[in-house]
């Protein structure tokens, strides 16, 4: 899979902090075997959002574009806006598994306002900023993007129900 990935931050676009978030996401697609196809940082600044999200979708071609960072409350956290100004198809259901499976640990993941959609071929999540918000929306994810890209690229059209799982054991 060809995987995008965005750190929306102002103080790691200023150069005053490092890219923590966007580095542990790199990790987790490698360890996939996934190819990180591009990376970008932008500023907290929704056309700056728009053009990295057109760049990824587009332009690098990625089959998973995920992007870390402003997803809150903050007044500069736009980056839900950017998106939906993006996607063509909205997919609530993975931005709210998400939210649901960060909430037993971290109350505060219900203060998180990412989304996730379809752009053409590309699928794309907003992930938190924070390292910890990350490796919990990555652990939400894990069992799901590659069916979820294998869908969306039309890779996958029929879903059968594996032999060895019943109705209630499914994901």
């Amino acid at each position: 899979m060809r995987v995008a990935i965005i750190t929306v931050s102002d103080s790691v676009a200023r150069g005053k902090r490092q890219d923590a978030s966007g580095a542990l996401i790199a990790d987790w697609a490698r360890a996939r075997k996934y190819d990180v196809v591009s990376t970008a940082t932008c500023a907290d600044d929704t056309a700056e959002i728009v053009r990295a999200l057109l760049s990824a979708c587009d332009a690098a071609e990625s089959e998973l574009v995920l992007t870390t960072g402003g997803t809150g409350l903050a007044p500069r956290d736009v980056t839900p806006e950017a998106t939906r100004a993006v996607i063509e198809r909205e997919a609530e259901g993975i931005a709210e598994r998400i939210r649901v499976l960060a909430l037993p640990n971290f109350a505060r993941a219900a203060l998180g306002r990412g989304v996730a959609g379809v752009r053409g071929s590309s699928l794309v999540v907003n992930l938190p900023g924070s390292p910890n918000g990350v490796r919990d929306g990555l652990d939400a994810i894990d069992p799901i993007v590659q069916h979820a890209c294998d869908v969306v690229s039309g890779r996958v059209t029929e879903h059968p129900l594996p032999a060895s799982r019943g109705p209630a054991s499914r994901e």
